[in-house]
This record gives structure tokens, C-alpha cells and sequence, in this order.
């Protein structure tokens, strides 16, 4: 994939008329292998939104301009998380079940709401967040980096996707949230399955689910100073369902998004040399290196999804009252608009869209990047002349509606 591709600017005549004309599967073969290209085509086609098709062949709006994707972050007015007045659904075009549902149907947690019920959950969820971060979070994401190390480290060969960033943010959650760590793998594998969607990914979420409810049911018998904890003796008086809901989005999202970003990081570091140089002599912050990544690669391309509460005109295409709207954060980052040459640095600017933004903005971005830091630091430590095993140019990904994965990071050290 090249993630340095340009998109070029519209050619084409500009948004359909009718929602879903002329749309674009977000899904499948086609989009797995280079979904910049598909971004490309679909900008020079429409401009800054495009209609396109999600997973069943469900229709919506590709938010592909970064200031258009502002706009829809920045106002809840008018763009809705509640997918309840999603026309689709409420007229039974898109049944509960679907897989589709998994990732934009509406849940009693902070991310699915509006207004002063969105301000209640998420206080909840940030406060016992932050408390989870002072206490020590670096010390387990250091403990876990090196247990997965010494899997591999006699080897002097290791896969740094399958081997140490795909499970590594979810060992990690699992002390956070005060689950057993051998529950992590199962954990890990059924999150990516959700994101990813397919037919399993309703069995894989109803797996998850059943593991958060038996932790929040025995938190409640024996609490701790954990994030399970924290949200049953939270002030907001969060119920049974929406404890076990905010469990799950958290696990997911945090997991998910943090395993692919890290390993992006890693891909950048160790395809080039002056980076690896740089960070193993202190000259180079990682945050620094973090933050290229957060633009050219954001852990989730396309974020779901926003409702239209009313009819509206955005980036010149005419959307309609309860259409569902999914953001281009990749496609934005990449706005010709806001970064004609790619190729400028980014260092110290912090305006991407790979945490979101406006209300729903991710609240867990900080403990996120000290699992990123800390266990980049880790590795760089322990392995000793750490370099890629192939050619940077055998790296590939493979890409679902929501984001591009890394597919494998083969590394070579000294033992």
C-alpha cells in the first residue's frame, strides 16, 4: 500500500443526487487491498463526500474532505451518534442482527448519544480512565512488552505483528480492567473479528460481552482499584447495562486501535534508518514519530457513523434526513486542501483527525500512546541490532471498511 499517495482533486461531476448513486463498496476484495486508491478515485469523482457502500451493500456518505469532516465532528445538532433515526434502519432495511450493527448501531454508552446523556457517560468513562493511568499503567505495559519478548527473543527472528503489537495493548487492558490475562488472546482475537465484520463478528461481540458481564458481576462482589471498578462506584449511577457496554467500547476501541498503530509505528521506525538511529540514541521523541503516523496511517480510517437530523447540503452533495454519514479520517489527513505535498513534515502538528474529534473525541488517547511509547522503548532495549528480515517494499496490509492493518513485520537481531 502506499500510504503516501495524493489524492487528486475532483474531476468528476460532483455529488449524486440520490443517495447511493453511483456508490463504491467500502467492503470486499476491491477495498481489502489499497483503500487510498478507492479515496483517491472517489474525491476526484465527487469532492469532499462520496457516496458509497458499506458491508450488506448498505448505502452512506464518505466524508473524504478534512474540513468537511470538522464540520460533521464539531456538530451534533445537525450529525447525531444516535443511529436510532437512521432512516435504513428504522424502515427494517438493515435488520438488528446485521454485521453492519456491530459497529454503528445504537448501544446505552457514551459514544452511541448526544447532549447531557453523552456528558453523563463519558464523565464516567474519562475520570476512571485517567485514575487507571496514574496508577502505574507504564509499569504493566513494560512488564507485558517483555513477558512477549521472551517468547521470541532467543530466536533472534521474531514477527512483530503477530509476535508482540496484536496482543500486547490487550494484555495490558486486561490488568487495567481487572480481567485474568489468559483471557486476553480470546479478547484480542474477537475484538479484531468485530471491527472487522463478517458474518462472525455478531458471534465474536456476543463472546465478548459474555466475559465484560461475568467481570463487572464479580467486580461488584470484589472491587478493586480497577476500571471495571470504577465505573460500577462511579457518581453518574451507571446500570447494569450500560457498565457492561462501556466495558466493551473501551476494550475494542482501545485494543484495536492501539495494536494497529503500533504496529505502524514500528513499520516507519524500521524502514528508516535515520529514525531507528535516532530514537535508539534519545536524539529522535517518539512522540514525534507518533504523530507522523497519527497522519499518514490513523489506526481507524473511517469512523463510524453520524445520522443527518435534518436535510442538509455538505461538501456540495444534498444528504438527507436520517442518512448515515462515515468519516474519512485517513482520507482527511490527506486532504489536498489542507496538505498539498504529503511529503512536508507534520512535526508539532497536532490537528489530525486520527483521535476524532469535537465531543466524541477519544478520551483514552494518552494511555494509548504510553502503551506505544513504552513499548517501542522496551523492544529498541532488548534487541539489540533490531532490523527488518525482508525488503520494505514485501511489507503488505490488508484493509476492512474501517482500517488497514498491517498484515506482518518480520524482524531480524542479535541474540
Amino acid at each position: 500500500m502506499n500510504d503516501d499517495q495524493t489524492p487528486s482533486a475532483p474531476t468528476g461531476g460532483g455529488c449524486p443526487v440520490a443517495h447511493g448513486e453511483g456508490a463504491v463498496r467500502l467492503y470486499g476484495p476491491d477495498a481489502a487491498t489499497d483503500p487510498h486508491e478507492i479515496y483517491a478515485r472517489l474525491r476526484g469523482e465527487h469532492g469532499a463526500v462520496a457516496p458509497v457502500l458499506l458491508e450488506d451493500d448498505v448505502p452512506a456518505w464518505l466524508v473524504l474532505g478534512y474540513r468537511e469532516n470538522r464540520r460533521v465532528l464539531d456538530n451534533p445538532l445537525q450529525f447525531s451518534r444516535d443511529s436510532r433515526i437512521w432512516r435504513d434502519f428504522q424502515d427494517g432495511r438493515v435488520a438488528e442482527t446485521a454485521p453492519l450493527m456491530q459497529m454503528v448501531g445504537w448501544r446505552p454508552d457514551c459514544v452511541s448519544q448526544d447532549g447531557e446523556p453523552h456528558r453523563r457517560l463519558r464523565g464516567a468513562v474519562t475520570d476512571n480512565l485517567y485514575a487507571v493511568a496514574g496508577r502505574g499503567i507504564r509499569r504493566h505495559i513494560t512488564h507485558f512488552a517483555n513477558k512477549q519478548i521472551d517468547a521470541f527473543a532467543e530466536a533472534g527472528r521474531a514477527d512483530l505483528v503477530a509476535d508482540f503489537a496484536e496482543y500486547l495493548p490487550m494484555l495490558v487492558l486486561t490488568r487495567v480492567f481487572g480481567l485474568a490475562e489468559r483471557e486476553g488472546r480470546t479478547l484480542a482475537e474477537s475484538s479484531n473479528q468485530v471491527i472487522k465484520g463478517g458474518a462472525d463478528a455478531l458471534t465474536h461481540n456476543e463472546r465478548i460481552m459474555g466475559i465484560l458481564g461475568e467481570l463487572a458481576e464479580r467486580k461488584r462482589r470484589e472491587p478493586g482499584s480497577d476500571f471495571a471498578s470504577g465505573l460500577i462506584e462511579h457518581n453518574s449511577g451507571l446500570d447494569e447495562d450500560e457498565i457492561v457496554n462501556h466495558l466493551r467500547l473501551v476494550l475494542i476501541t482501545a485494543h484495536t486501535t492501539t495494536s494497529n498503530l503500533l504496529a505502524r509505528v514500528l513499520q516507519l521506525v524500521l524502514t528508516d534508518s535515520a529514525r531507528l538511529s535516532g530514537l535508539v540514541s534519545g536524539q529522535l521523541n517518539m512522540s514525534a514519530v507518533v504523530e507522523e503516523v497519527m497522519w499518514n496511517s490513523p489506526p481507524l480510517a473511517v469512523l463510524p457513523g453520524r445520522f443527518a437530523t435534518a436535510d442538509l447540503e455538505l461538501g456540495g452533495c444534498p444528504v438527507k434526513e436520517g442518512d448515515l454519514l462515515v468519516l474519512g479520517l485517513t482520507a482527511g489527513n490527506h486532504d489536498p486542501e489542507i496538505r498539498p505535498d504529503t511529503g512536508v513534515s507534520v512535526e508539532g502538528n497536532a490537528s489530525h483527525l486520527a483521535f476524532s474529534a469535537g465531543p466524541h473525541e477519544c478520551p483514552g488517547q494518552n494511555i494509548g500512546q504510553a502503551i506505544i511509547e513504552t513499548a517501542v522503548d522496551v523492544l529498541l532495549h532488548r534487541l539489540p541490532g533490531l532490523r527488518l528480515a525482508v525488503p520494505a517494499s514485501e511489507l503488505t496490509s490488508t484493509a476492512s471498511t474501517w482500517e488497514s492493518r498491517l498484515d506482518s513485520l518480520p524482524v531480524e537481531f542479535a541474540r
